[in-house]
This record gives C-alpha cells, sequence and structure tokens, in this order.
C-alpha cells in the first residue's frame, strides 16, 4: 500500500500540475484510478529519460519518439507502444513488459494525448530529480488514494502509520522482508528507507549490496493495475522487480502463486478487508482454518509464512479480534505459534476510503507450536482521538507516545509499564484473554468522543461495518452448516 507526504515545494507544485491535469481527460470519461494508471505508462517513458534508464526501452518507443509526434499520429504511436513495450518479443526489459503487460489507452481524442504529453514536458524535472522523482509520484498516489470516488484507499495506508510500523519493527540488513497485500508498495520503500538511514549501502562490499538489492524486497499484488503503480514506485525509489524473482509479482497470495516467495524474518502489511469473491475459499492446500474471510486467510498466510524468531505488523479490522468459530480457532492458533506481544487500536478515519475501525497486531514466531503468547499489551490510540481527515491529518506525532511505550526491542520484549486504568497502555494476561473466549477485542477507556452524536460516522462508513459483521455471521453459519454435514447455498 502507498504512501507519501511530499513535503518538498517543488514536488508538491508538480504534484499538484499532474493532479489537475486529469480535467484533461475528464470528458472522455476516465476514472480518477484509470487516470493515474494512464499517467504511469507515460510517466514511466518521461521519467526513465530524467533519470538515464531508458536502456530497458527500445529506442522507438521511448519518450522522445512519442513527444516529437502529435495529433492522430501520435495517437496511433501511443496505442501501438503500449502493445509492443507489453510483449516479449520487443526486446524491452522484464521491468518494462511487467509495467505496461495488458496495457490499454482510456484515452480517446488525439488532442487529448497531445495535451497530457506536452504539459508533462513542461514540468519542472530537473527540480524534481533533485528532490526526487520517487517522492512526486508518491504524492500522485496519495493524491488518488484522497479522492474517495477513486475507490484507491483500499491499496492505500497513511505515512505516518507506516512509519510508525516501521520504527518499531527496525528493519535492518539481513532480513528478508515482504508484504504479500503490496498495494503500491509503500511498506517495503519505508523499509528500505530506514535501512538506508541506519546503513550506507553504498559502503557494502558487491556481494551484500547484490544481496540488499535481489534478497530483502519481496510482495505480492492481485489487482494489476494496482502492480503496476508498485513497479514504478520502486524504481523510482531505487528497487527493481523481477518476475518470481525479487521485488513486487503479480498474483494472488491466496493461491499457489505465494509458493515462490521465500520465509520471511520481517512482513509489513495492509490485507484487504472483506471475503472472497462469490464468497469461495483460498486455493491454498496448507491453511489449517479454511475461510472466505480474506484478512483471517492473509493472517493465517502471515504467521506461517515467517521463520522462527521472525515478526510481523500487520494493520487488520476489528472483527479479526472478536469473530467467533473459525475467527476464534486461528486467533488460538496465532497465539500458540506465535508471541503476540502488542496490539496498537487505531483511530477512527484514518483510512480514506475505509471506515472500519482498524488496528495493528505485532508478533513474533515461536520455536514451538503451543502456549507461545503469555501476555498481550495493548495500547488504545482510539478512545477520545479526533475524528482524523483532511482537516485533522494524521501525523507521525500521534504514534510518539505508542512508539515510547512499545519500547527499543522490535520483539516487544523490552520492559513495559501501564498506565493505570486511565491510562492507553494495558497488559493482558493469556489466561484472561481465555477466559474472554479468545476475544482480543481488549477496550477499557471510556470513549466520550462516540457519545458526540455530532460525530455519528457517515452512512458509508456505518454500511462497511455492518458487511463485515454480517460477513462474520455468514462465516459462523457456514461453519455450523459443515458440522452438520450440509453445504451452504450460494446467495445470489
Amino acid at each position: 500500500m502507498a504512501t507519501s507526504s511530499p513535503g518538498n515545494s517543488h514536488t508538491h507544485d508538480i504534484v499538484g500540475k499532474l493532479w489537475n491535469l486529469c480535467n484533461v481527460l475528464k470528458d472522455d470519461g476516465v476514472t480518477y484510478h484509470q487516470y493515474v494508471t494512464e499517467l504511469t505508462y507515460l510517466l514511466f517513458l518521461k521519467m526513465a529519460k530524467e533519470t538515464a534508464q531508458e536502456q530497458g526501452i527500445p529506442e522507438e518507443w521511448r519518450w522522445d519518439a512519442l513527444e516529437t509526434l502529435d495529433g492522430p499520429r501520435q495517437m496511433k504511436h501511443y496505442q501501438l507502444l503500449l502493445l509492443e513495450l507489453g510483449s516479449s518479443e520487443s526486446g524491452s526489459s522484464p521491468l518494462v513488459q511487467e509495467i505496461y503487460s495488458n496495457a490499454s489507452s482510456f484515452i480517446k481524442k488525439p488532442v487529448t494525448l497531445t495535451k497530457l504529453v506536452s504539459e508533462i514536458d513542461k514540468l519542472d524535472w530537473y527540480s524534481a530529480r533533485q528532490e526526487g522523482l520517487g517522492d512526486l509520484y508518491e504524492g500522485l498516489l496519495q493524491k488518488n488514494a484522497e479522492e474517495k470516488k477513486s475507490g484507491a484507499g483500499q491499496y492505500f495506508t497513511p505515512r505516518p502509520l507506516i512509519d510508525a510500523m516501521v520504527a518499531v519493527m527496525q528493519p535492518r540488513l539481513g532480513d528478508v522482508i515482504q508484504d504479500p497485500a503490496a498495494g503500491t508498495g509503500g511498506f517495503l520503500i519505508a523499509a528500505q528507507h530506514w535501512i538506508r538511514e541506519q546503513q550506507d549501502v553504498f559502503e557494502l562490499d558487491e556481494a551484500q549490496q547484490k544481496r540488499f538489492y535481489e534478497r530483502t524486497f519481496f510482495g505480492m499484488e492481485h489487482v494489476q493495475d494496482t502492480h503496476r503503480l508498485a513497479l514504478m514506485n520502486l524504481m523510482l525509489h531505487g528497487l527493481d522487480s523481477r518476475p518470481k524473482q525479487y521485488g513486487i509479482w503479480y498474483g494472488d497470495t491466496l493461491s499457489e502463486d505465494v509458493n515462490p516467495l521465500p520465509p520471511a524474518t520481517l512482513i509489513l502489511t495492509n490485507p484487504p478487508f472483506g471475503t472472497k469473491k462469490g464468497g469461495g475459499m483460498p486455493n491454498r492446500p496448507d491453511f489449517t482454518f479454511p475461510t472466505s474471510n480474506k484478512q483471517f486467510c492473509f493472517l493465517q498466510h502471515i504467521y506461517r509464512a515467517l521463520k522462527p524468531g521472525g515478526r510481523a505488523a500487520v494493520v487488520l479490522p476489528d472483527n479479526v479480534l472478536f469473530e467467533g468459530n473459525v475467527g476464534k480457532q486461528i486467533r488460538a492458533d496465532l497465539m500458540d505459534k506465535c508471541n503476540l506481544h502488542t496490539i496498537l487500536r487505531l483511530p477512527t478515519g484514518i483510512f480514506y476510503a475505509q471506515g472500519v475501525k482498524t488496528n495493528v497486531l505485532f508478533f513474533t514466531r515461536g520455536t514451538g507450536d503451543r502456549g507461545t503468547t503469555k501476555e498481550v499489551w495493548v495500547y488504545d490510540l482510539r478512545a477520545n482521538m479526533p475524528a482524523f481527515g483532511k482537516r485533522t491529518p494524521l501525523t507521525r506525532e500521534h504514534f510518539a507516545e505508542f512508539e515510547e511505550a512499545y519500547g527499543p526491542d522490535p520483539l516487544g520484549l523490552a520492559p513495559r509499564t501501564a498506565t493505570g486504568p486511565e491510562g492507553r497502555w494495558q497488559c493482558f494476561h493469556r489466561e484472561e484473554i481465555a477466559a474472554r473466549g479468545d476475544s482480543l477485542d481488549l477496550a477499557w477507556l471510556k470513549d466520550d468522543s462516540a457519545e458526540d452524536s455530532a460525530d455519528l460516522p457517515e452512512p458509508a462508513v456505518l454500511a462497511q461495518e455492518a458487511m463485515l459483521e454480517l460477513e462474520g455471521a455468514l462465516e459462523d453459519l457456514r461453519a455450523i452448516l459443515a458440522e452438520l454435514g450440509e453445504e451452504a447455498e450460494e446467495l445470489v
């Protein structure tokens, strides 16, 4: 899931100009998400030129060849370019083929394409290079996520949250870092940035550098258009991606597509919410608890994909904490196999397109399969917090007290002190959680802000929460039918 908060003035200015260009496409009926995908096709060519990385693009399909044309000739050239660069017979590099795989243009009018190419060419690319093209592109992804009509919020995790998760997990050289629901690559990029702040990668010998770039960062994304954005994002942050070798791969983590992903020592992710399409089960034989609930499937994948001693930080909705039947079994299995040492209850309203209440679970894979979790610490950053949104943006400072309470040990083993019944930081022993039916919905603070009727969630948010609860109820009913030897009929 992508991230950004570009603070540099030139970057912010260019992001604004690029975003305003979407007005050019309105007459062609192009959606915001389609616009960002279309921009990616064009920006890749332009940025490859600006960064002297055109070697993977055959000369006839580079930016200069496109920019010198106009009108119907340019349109025909562009449409052919999209087909050729996605083909293995074009001579383009594997990365270029992945970005342009099955690419098609949403632009219908030659004058529209000419306008886009011309305006992109006019931008202050020198300043953009100085400030970082990766920040520029992430700023564009953030704009898309903030636009509710785009529906892109599901692929986007706010940068302050990602940075806080990365900071307490402390990625390091030698880690194998995975995001099984990579979105546009924000977690992997933030992890790389953290490592670079701790270690000058250019001081490493050739073998160490090769390992850093090719054996450290892995991810998978199931939506092809989002996968294109991720590849572009990684490239602009100095991370390449090669199919089934390293980087972010196109595929379904909840299927056998995931088999080539290596076991991880660190997983950072925000999996998609909801159920698999049609209510079907994941196409994986290794899940002990089959379920159509995607977040429970991803949770099983995550603690199974960790090496012993490996750590994870995972964003999950509230229903994962309290759903019964298969949900209870998966939570018990998680606490048996892992040390679930910390839960961060997140504020509401921080996801642009998701109104559900969410948490971050922090856990470490144990060496055995029984009784690994002894106690769970919970930090409540939800009760009595402001309603976050455009007027009250979430910042890194909002996580400062949590990070201090978490402590300096990424495994959550540093000494901790509870803040009392009126504080935000409490400890719950495993026996106490078992007495609650293995529910991890651990709250103790009275939330005065929730009683303010003026702050009631929007109808779309309430609908999202109701859908998740209904999906949980359906899952329970399916489990009862399965115990009775019956199959649930598909709802039409």
